[in-house]
């Protein structure tokens, strides 16, 4: 028995792709699934970014360290929670199941740019009394180190700010590791 596959020429291909026309069948044009849930909306970065270049003081006073990080891996899994933080809830954050309410894109800053525009994030986070955010900070390799720089760094800024009860990387759907859930700390709380 012959198990070599028919390679279609372009007279098949014509063929096909014009029965597919007439039974009504469209291109794609997103590669995103459709859930029927609504996204929530990502955070507008040109008045963010307003906000961080009048206060200049982020500068000087920020939480989050500019020194030295442990290097990550692009596709390495982050995760972080505080010791007493429930089981449950970490594992719902870690699947997915915590809907996050707003989220920061972190692609084309420049590390202190990322850190200021992090910090007034998590800032504003809280202040809006949100449970859970996400970030994408990308998985590209810095052009100056051989590590992926806003990924190790936020890895490092996040353990460091005192609101983040928890964050892991997301869902395939959300980002995969180039991005992370952060559940923040509920209003009221030390």
């Amino acid at each position: 028995m012959n198990r070599r596959r028919h390679l279609p020429d372009d007279e098949d291909i014509s063929t096909f792709r014009q029965a597919l026309e007439a039974a009504g069948v469209r291109r794609i044009t997103t590669n995103r699934a459709n859930t029927g849930k609504p996204r929530p909306q990502i955070t507008d970065k040109a008045a963010r970014r307003k906000a961080a270049v009048e206060n200049q003081t982020l500068n000087t006073t920020g939480r989050t360290s500019d020194g030295r990080v442990e290097a990550v891996r692009p596709s390495e899994y982050l995760e972080f929670s505080v010791p007493d933080l429930p089981w449950r809830t970490l594992n719902q954050l870690k699947r997915g199941q915590t809907t996050w309410q707003a989220g920061l894109d972190l692609h084309g800053y420049t590390l202190e740019e990322a850190r200021i525009e992090l910090e007034s994030f998590l800032r504003d986070a809280a202040a809006q009394q949100l449970r859970c955010v996400i970030v994408v900070h990308g998985k590209a390799w810095g052009a100056t180190a051989d590590f992926p720089i806003l990924k190790s760094h936020t890895n490092t800024w996040l353990r460091e700010w005192p609101g983040v009860l928890a964050f892991c990387s997301a869902t395939d759907v959300d980002g995969g590791t180039g991005a992370v859930y952060i559940l923040l700390r509920k209003p009221g709380r030390g």
